[in-house]
């Protein structure tokens, strides 16, 4: 066993490059893992500057400064993001009041029909399994609001923090744009010299990382407008917010489209019951979910690098629970990065030396 470690360790690692590379993936995976909540307002504004780089840069190619560039880039995206929160926030905050508040109506519906069942089917349900289920339930929406409760209120605690975030997060996103080259030059000074691998894994990343995140950006727009307008048009009520549901639904690849199944067929059964335009609804949601992954996805994230479902199902657990949500966004970004230095250390096989003649 020793000796198979030993050959193992001297094919991976042969080359000082790789050391320096696992090295300082693993110093950065210690301090994301103690510090991720000091470091979440500079990865926030890393996201977001990769996102506005490509139109910085094409104004800049246009013969604009990279200062003006970036002011106007900058401020161009906080007044969008301004109107968009003031403009769907309220909706989608009285909407939601508005759902939860009708939650007691639609779960004594949802009881008056169960115990129909067994007069319906008396063969098939039983009055004491239709009892089970109806207090499972009611446990299930009492745990799910106790939950909700202390959400509520840890949440009035990190108003303050958001506030601040409002503030230095556009500020660092200004400076990383502006001062993009000094910046990168700043931190290749204090990286090892020997860094071939950094280098390679580093060029490859950068490409990858830009275009999952501009990719899921525009993918969260487009699949959330389509969904809004399209619950809208077949008078589906809460249309805004089940269609910010599903737009958000894509962060959590095969899961999120899933979970959020559920509020919009409950909804759609409860408004409209079993009729065509329960029937409607649903084949329309269909319809979008088989776009969004068999159209948008594929042209959206042509370039990125292909990984196994299990291996992003696997990502998106792993890191979601170190990091949250911004574990669950970065889970695709980071099982790529984890593949490209795999596939950066030395796989050959060490020449055994000759004996001597």
């Amino acid at each position: 066993m020793v000796n198979i470690f030993s050959q193992w360790y001297k094919r991976k690692f042969s080359d000082p490059a790789a050391v320096v590379l696992v090295l300082l993936l693993a110093v950065g995976s210690v301090l994301l893992y103690f510090f991720s909540h000091l470091l979440m307002p500079v990865i926030v504004a890393l996201a977001i500057a990769f996102l506005l780089d490509l139109p910085v840069n094409r104004l800049i190619g246009t013969g604009m400064s990279r200062p003006l560039a970036t002011t106007v880039i900058v401020t161009l995206f906080i007044t969008v993001s301004i109107i968009t929160l003031f403009g769907i926030l309220p909706i989608v905050w009285q909407q939601s009041t508005n759902l939860l508040q009708e939650t007691p109506a639609m779960f004594a519906q949802g009881e008056s029909y169960l115990l129909t069942l067994p007069e319906k089917y008396p063969e098939l349900v039983q009055a004491d399994q239709v009892e089970s289920v109806i207090q499972n339930i009611k446990q299930a929406l009492l745990d799910w609001g106790q939950v909700a409760l202390k959400a509520s209120i840890s949440s009035i605690s990190n108003v303050v923090a958001l506030m601040v975030y409002c503030i230095l997060v556009p500020l660092m996103v200004f400076f990383f744009l502006k001062d993009k080259a000094p910046l990168i030059a700043a931190i290749t000074q204090y990286l090892p010299k020997d860094r071939e691998k950094i280098s390679q894994v580093g060029k490859e990343m950068h490409q990858q990382i830009m275009n999952y995140i501009r990719g899921k950006v525009i993918e969260i727009i487009i699949i959330g407008g389509v969904s809004t307008i399209t619950f809208a048009f077949l008078g589906l009520n809460y249309s805004v917010l089940l269609g910010v549901l599903v737009g958000f639904s894509v962060l959590v690849p095969y899961v999120g489209a899933t979970l959020v199944t559920i509020p919009v067929m409950l909804v759609a059964l409860f408004q409209f019951g079993f009729t065509a335009e329960f029937g409607y609804v649903m084949l329309a949601y269909g319809i979008i979910q088989a776009l969004d992954g068999n159209l948008l996805v594929p042209l959206l994230f042509s370039e990125a690098v292909n990984l196994h479902p299990v291996t992003i199902i696997i990502a998106v657990i792993f890191f979601g629970g170190l990091w949250g949500f911004w574990g669950v966004f970065f889970a695709i970004p980071l099982a790529t990065l984890v593949k490209a230095v795999i596939n950066a250390l030395p796989s050959e096989q060490i020449d055994q030396e000759q004996p001597s003649t």
